[in-house]
């Protein structure tokens, strides 16, 4: 009996690629045993709502679009109890979620990935009632990764970089925010938080990988705290490039349930896709939530040319 795969296309997503390499990614599964099944999205939720239908049904559920479809699917998945493996074929805008578990940017690469990958299990987090795959974040340059048209999206770099490069910094209202964890409270007002679970922050900062485990059940926390002259400024720049959180000017800690006291009309961004704030936010990691196929260490398989 043949495999069964759900594969989800956002049609819209990114340069909508997904739309033009659509019959050789199903030829690739059909060629690998599957019997391949096409749903795709036209409204905002979609992707959740067909995984969880139909999620139970199929061996594979692959997910063909950016992070922000690649997050419906995961909630959908959790929502069906069904946690059948999950793959990734990233043809969104930025992809920080597929970047920073090696998915290949290459379409029909990832889709061979997929078929020749292993399973992997994830933690996912949970903002309130709604899923996260790997960052809640707050502050300063967050609206970029829901507000910022594609062109200039591409021109961001690391953190550090845009910090240096706004010459108006000084004079961005700071949050005031009380964060409660397992085993400590922080409180003060920072230019910038997130709650991650993946070495890529937002689309601009890069954590440091010895710190970051995907499936350890814990998430990450980093504050900023916003510069009150030149010295601090540099300071924050400097610690963020080179990956050292010792700084005032920042804090960093892992928790698996965090409580947090924020300003209501607070808005967050949660994998890119904007998030109404709220005066108290539980936040939890939700450990081995999922299972994402990445890919083997090497494949031989030979794949129709992408260039169109």
């Amino acid at each position: 009996m043949n495999k069964r795969v759900l594969l989800i296309l956002n049609p819209c997503s990114g340069q909508k690629a997904g739309k033009r390499y659509l019959a050789d990614v199903v030829e690739i599964f059909c060629r690998a045993g599957f019997t391949t099944t096409v749903f795709t999205t036209l409204a905002a939720g979609d992707g959740c709502q067909i995984t969880a239908r139909h999620a139970a049904d199929h061996d594979l559920v692959v997910c063909m679009g950016g992070d922000g479809t690649f997050n419906e699917v995961v909630s959908g998945m959790i929502a069906s109890g069904a946690n059948v493996p999950i793959g990734y074929i990233p043809c969104g805008s930025t992809n920080d979620f597929a970047s920073s578990v090696g998915l290949s940017k290459k379409l029909l690469k990832a889709a061979q990935d997929i078929v020749d990958g292993v399973p992997q299990t994830f933690d996912v987090g949970l903002f309130g009632d709604r899923h996260f795959t790997y960052i809640a974040s707050f502050g300063a340059f967050t609206r970029a990764s829901y507000d910022t048209p594609q062109s200039l999206k591409n021109m961001l770099g690391h953190l550090a970089y845009v910090l240096s490069g706004i010459q108006d910094l000084f004079a961005i209202k700071s949050k005031h925010l009380r964060v409660e964890t397992e085993d400590a409270t922080f409180e003060g007002d920072y230019l910038f938080g997130a709650i991650s679970n993946s070495t890529s922050v937002a689309g601009i900062l890069t954590l440091n990988p010895e710190y970051v485990d995907m499936n350890d059940g814990l998430l990450e926390l980093l504050l900023i705290r916003k510069p009150r002259n030149p010295l601090e400024l540099e300071e924050c720049i400097r610690c963020l490039q080179k990956q050292r959180y010792n700084s005032p000017m920042l804090t960093f800690h892992s928790a698996s349930r965090l409580k947090i006291i924020a300003p209501a009309d607070m808005p967050w961004t949660l994998d890119g896709e904007r998030q109404e704030g709220r005066e108290e936010i539980e936040i939890s990691n939700l450990h081995s939530a999922i299972q994402l196929i990445l890919p083997a260490k090497a494949s031989n398989n030979a794949l129709p040319s992408e260039k169109r």
